[in-house]
């Protein structure tokens, strides 16, 4: 089996985890309108929707200030600014084109 360096550690060149991040983005979107199709993916309500921004936001804010204390500004890790209103209604309208 090929095996790669990165970071002066050895790793597979076989498996999910070795492709391009494009060609994961679009397996598991392909997943996951499978899954709505067949019925099985999670529908969030409103209020999931509320409690997880409001839980990302403060996650946010806690690992922010911790770091500089400027929010936002961990570069890299995929974390969004906002309040947990906008957080909501993001998650609301992901949804419009499920139903």
């Amino acid at each position: 089996m090929a095996n790669k360096s990165q970071g002066g550690k050895q790793t597979s060149l076989r498996g999910f985890a070795s492709m391009d991040k494009n060609m994961q983005r679009e397996i598991a979107s392909q997943g996951g309108r499978a899954a709505h199709r067949s019925g099985n993916a999670h529908e969030f309500t409103s209020e999931e929707a509320r409690a997880a921004g409001r839980l990302s936001h403060k996650n946010s804010a806690n690992r922010s200030s911790s770091s500089s204390g400027n929010r936002g500004s961990e570069s890299g890790s995929g974390m969004q600014g906002g309040s947990s209103e906008q957080h909501a209604a993001a998650g609301r309208h992901s949804h419009e084109g499920n139903k």
